[in-house]
């Protein structure tokens, strides 16, 4: 190989591994990623710890862990860590092209050469959303670029389309559904319409009349079976150019998606294992093995090292993850089966996760009313619908004390507070922690598409800098 090894991440937005038949989804939403992946290996239990987009992303894109990067929410203030390199800025330190597409203007997204934006959104009034097919349209010309270049390359993916508003073109509005979703009788969207914060939001894309919550969900099922056929274009560019063999190719989500669970209607938010879990496919021939799948639990964090060991870039730096890449080659890699989970998306909310158990505690209150304290047995209850908190008062009291002994040795490593502790504004509201769950549920709101896209870019001024 003349020249190191390219860099093809998708990092899908919203995409949680349960609704992807090759993790065992009963639909078939990802045919052409399923047939991809039995060239790699697939980590079956990998999870972001830090919820949502831009701890995530700063996260998987840094090695770090919240307390590394210092980032916990999604309008998070003050930027990712400045002393804390990225992939981006290690590649390009090494000779790489870095372009990344779908996510200027965010923290976690620093360092790349170039940034090219598409039409990711969407709204009812405005038809169906080919969020995929938008970015193709700037991915593959800038990939078919980068490969004719004598440097290697980064190419960073950030898919859209199963992140709300899911707006699917036809035929995969229907693949999965074939009812009325316009039914009277059916009251399953009611609870949804009556949520304040986000029933305008939901108004804006859903079908006027809209009844029916198998409806909403198919849409989603239906856009990432449509994102998968538009990513099979981008795998088909890569044979065609020739690169299949000197080009590590990445596909992982920086969160999952709550659709119709723990009443945190279609969105990302609550620590719960539809937000947590998320998909992590490798596939590099020659480099990484074939046909492989893992068991052993994984984090965000582990990715970077993972990337960088592959290629053979070597980096004097600092990780908070460890390289998987011993998995891959059936050696010793110690567990890490227990950590600290985040949240600063609607909710502020901290806990513990075990193979058996999950902690959430409330740092303020939320704007769902949940109680303070929620434990869920994984084990017996693995969709977590059942609180055991007041019965289970030990267990509450033991993972507390994990949590709280993990928190002391992060803050000692890092010589700074736990940044769940001070991002005090990151609802962006300017009102400090919200004293009660009515005046949370009272002050958040997403009236669009176009105000929730804001949220995730924030807003820039006529400098293109950000507010």
């Amino acid at each position: 190989m003349s020249k190191k090894p390219n860099l093809l991440f998708f990092g899908i937005d919203s995409l949680r591994a349960d609704h992807m038949s090759l993790y065992g989804y009963h639909r078939l939403t990802t045919p052409h990623i399923d047939k991809f992946a039995q060239g790699g290996v697939v980590f079956q239990n990998f999870f972001s710890p830090s919820i949502p987009t831009t701890p995530g992303y700063a996260s998987m894109l840094t090695g770090r862990d919240c307390f590394g990067t210092d980032v916990v929410a999604l309008r998070h203030e003050g930027g990712l860590r400045e002393d804390v390199p990225t992939l981006a800025e290690v590649l390009k330190a090494n000779g790489y092209n870095t372009t990344c597409i779908g996510f200027s203007g965010n923290a976690a997204s620093r360092g790349f050469d170039k940034y090219i934006d598409y039409p990711g959104w969407g709204s009812y009034e405005e038809g169906r959303s080919p969020k995929a097919e938008n970015l193709n349209k700037v991915a593959i010309p800038e990939l078919q670029r980068l490969a004719k270049e004598d440097k290697p390359f980064f190419l960073f993916l950030r898919h859209m389309d199963p992140h709300s508003p899911y707006l699917p073109p036809q035929p995969f509005e229907r693949i999965f559904y074939g009812g009325n979703e316009l039914d009277p009788e059916n009251k399953s969207l009611e609870p949804v319409y009556n949520f304040k914060p986000f029933a305008d939001y939901f108004r804006e894309w859903f079908p006027p009349g809209c009844t029916d919550k198998e409806y909403i969900i198919a849409q989603y099922d239906g856009a990432v079976a449509y994102m998968d056929a538009c990513i099979q274009n981008i795998f088909a560019v890569v044979e065609d150019l020739g690169i299949e063999d000197e080009t590590l190719i990445v596909i992982t989500s920086d969160h999952g998606e709550t659709l119709h669970d723990h009443e945190c209607y279609y969105d990302h938010h609550g620590l719960y294992e539809c937000t947590l879990k998320v998909p992590l496919i490798l596939r590099y021939p020659g480099k990484v093995p074939g046909g492989q799948r893992h068991l052993d639990y994984c984090q965000h964090k582990d990715l970077m090292p993972t990337i960088l060991e592959i290629m053979g870039i070597e980096f004097n730096g600092k990780f908070d993850g460890r390289s998987l890449v011993p998995l891959m080659k059936g050696e010793w890699r110690e567990k890490e089966p227990e950590f600290y989970i985040t949240e600063c998306t609607w909710m502020r909310k901290h806990g513990w996760r075990t193979p058996e158990w999950k902690l959430i505690r409330a740092l303020e209150p939320d704007f769902h009313f949940k109680p303070e304290v929620e434990l869920y047995n994984l084990t017996k209850d693995p969709d977590e619908n059942h609180n055991v908190a007041e019965q289970e008062l030990e267990v509450v009291a033991m993972l507390t004390a994990r949590m709280e002994a993990h928190i002391a040795k992060r803050t000692k490593e890092t010589g700074r507070e736990n940044p769940m502790y001070t991002n005090l504004n990151w609802h962006g509201k300017g009102t400090g922690p919200f004293k009660t769950s009515q005046q949370a549920y009272d002050t958040l709101h997403i009236g669009s598409p176009k105000a929730a896209q804001k949220l995730q870019a924030g807003e820039k001024d006529e400098e293109g800098k950000k507010k």
